[in-house]
């Protein structure tokens, strides 16, 4: 016994520490510009609103098909949720253009990431240097400018600089350059370019290979040649069939080039998008299977970032802003007002009926529903600071619903006990049993509750995500509070003599579930026909049986005696 109370105690702890750990995350959080409270989505709290105009590269009568521009609609969501902005709206207008509305203020990042075109290409290192413009007096003299010698015969042949590219590469500052234009930047010559970071610029042969060449991209770590994962990461990158062969032949020339000049720029290929270079990696073996892996000083978030601009930058649309202006909340504070009394409303009914049901032990029942509804709040605040998770109406309504969920966990085992109570079990017997029985329901009622929430969030867009995703998260909380809290709590209460004696408001009062107790007293225990019957239903079954019998013996005694007569 003594070694149960400590494991509750333990797990009591437990449970605290976990607490503390999200709170501490949210503290952390806030020295990065987090907050204590909920992100709001956009219908509680209004945002931002893009007007999109889609245009085609490479197309004469520059019209978007209604295919390309669902195809855009598609991307557009997927790189706002990529990027951590959660219940964005992306729609078309009028058959013609994109409307992105996301919640709160617009940054930057998010801006350029909508709007970044699929001008995706491939392009060969000609030269690499510093991002600052060469001062005047060490530039080269005229004499010294490189002079092709005859025409290039490939991407990586010096013959592409001429004089004035040369030129234009030595006055060419990456901190000064805003923006490239990639409608300025001839696919079929050599130009200059910036790295994104402004790290390094470069001179560049003609475009080799486009973003639509690209069939998948990802991220990962990087493993070595014994399949064991190295820490580090990488981006990886999957050609398509037509553009298998062309890589190939890139890779074989920079490998060669690599081979004969160690540490040449010229072993090196540039990603490009919208005019800057995305990434510059150095070809180190020839890739033949058309599946290349970028490695490097990359971090997570870096790898991703890339991954995905290579993933989705294949889309040959790009997007120029219209109009951009601030929206008010579709729904504002007084549906939230609306929502959140339905919920303490609910929450009060529930509270009123596990006293009504379960006496004093129901408090547990209403104190595990606070903690874990306080819990998934945390939760919901730290996704907000690190996920940008925002809570909309939808994901309100997915809180208010899961009150009763969270309340079944409690039932489910409570009347576990009673049960093991009704047999004849003592109290403290019939709490190790009841959990055993009852940890296997609880287990797969909240799997179902989790697997609902995992499809429905798969399956759906826009709000009903946020409904799926706290639905799916309360299941989580109710699991973690149900183990480490309402379990640990009744171990301890049944070890108290009010609760352990079957107080007569405890809950757990064995005459007034019914029970027949096993031993009977003065030796004797309980016979077979004296087992307690395992259901009202069966009781009140018995009841009538035994009152039907004593009204046909009454009958035949009234028979009997008028025969007398």
């Amino acid at each position: 016994m003594t070694r149960k109370l400590s494991h509750a105690r333990n797990t009591l702890v437990g449970m605290f520490l976990v607490i503390a750990a999200v709170v501490g995350g949210i503290f952390a959080t806030t020295a990065s510009g987090g907050s204590w409270s909920p992100k709001l989505a956009l219908d509680l709290s209004g945002g931002t609103q893009l007007i999109l105009a889609p245009q085609v590269s490479g197309s004469d009568s520059q019209e978007v098909t209604e295919e390309q521009l669902e195809q855009a609609v598609d991307i557009i969501r997927q790189r706002v949720d990529g990027s951590g902005v959660a219940e964005a709206e992306v729609t078309t207008q009028s058959g013609q253009n994109v409307v992105v509305s996301l919640p709160g203020a617009l940054d930057k990042q998010t801006r350029d990431l909508i709007q970044a075109s699929a001008q995706m290409s491939f392009r060969s290192v000609l030269q690499a240097g510093a991002p600052t413009a060469v001062a005047e007096e060490s530039r080269l003299s005229e004499d010294q400018l490189p002079q092709p010698a005859g025409e290039p015969e490939n991407g990586s042949d010096p013959n592409w600089i001429s004089a004035d590219l040369y030129r234009q590469f030595e006055a060419l500052d990456c901190a000064a350059v805003a923006n490239e234009d990639a409608e300025a930047q001839n696919p079929e010559n050599a130009i200059v370019a910036c790295a994104t970071d402004g790290t390094e610029k470069y001179i560049l042969g003609p475009v080799e290979l486009n973003g639509t060449d690209i069939k998948n991209a990802s991220y990962g770590q990087v493993q070595s040649a014994q399949g064991f994962a190295t820490g580090q990461w990488g981006v990886n990158i999957e050609f398509t069939d037509t553009a298998r062969e062309v890589f190939r032949d890139i890779t074989t020339r920079m490998v060669g080039i690599g081979a004969t000049t160690p540490g040449s720029p010229r072993s090196r290929f540039a990603i490009l998008l919208d005019g800057k270079v995305l990434s510059s990696p150095s070809s180190k073996a020839i890739i033949a299977d058309g599946r290349a892996q970028i490695t490097g000083n990359f971090t997570e978030e870096s790898a991703k970032a890339l991954s995905e601009q290579l993933k989705y930058g294949a889309l040959p649309i790009s997007f120029a802003i219209q109009s951009e202006q601030q929206i008010s909340a579709t729904l504002g504070t007084d549906q939230l007002k609306w929502g959140l009394l339905a919920g303490l409303i609910g929450l009060v009914l529930v509270f009123i009926y596990s006293i009504f049901q379960y006496r004093l032990v129901g408090l547990v029942n209403i104190f595990s529903i606070i903690v874990a509804a306080i819990f998934s709040l945390a939760l919901i605040v730290l996704l907000g600071n690190l996920m940008n998770y925002r809570l909309s109406l939808a994901g309100v309504a997915g809180l208010i619903v899961s009150i009763g969920l969270m309340a079944d966990s409690f039932i489910v085992y409570f009347e576990r006990i009673r049960d093991e109570i009704r047999s004849g079990r003592t109290i403290a017997a019939a709490i190790d049993h009841g959990w055993q029985r009852a940890q296997r329901t609880i287990l797969a009622s909240k799997a179902v509750n989790l697997l609902a929430a995992v499809v429905l969030y798969l399956a759906s867009v826009g709000n009903v995500r946020g409904f799926a995703f706290t639905l799916g998260l309360t299941a989580i909380s109710d699991l973690v509070v149900t183990y480490l809290l309402i379990h640990p709590l009744i171990v301890l209460l049944g070890n108290t003599s009010y609760f352990k004696n079957g107080g007569r408001f405890s809950g757990m009062d064995p005459v007034a579930l019914g029970a027949t107790p096993l031993y009977r007293g003065a030796g004797r225990v309980r016979t077979p026909d004296e087992a307690p019957l395992e259901s009202a239903a069966e009781r009140r079954r018995a009841a009538r049986l035994a009152a039907e019998q004593e009204a046909l013996e009454a009958d035949k005694m009234k028979a009997g005696g008028n025969r007398g007569e």
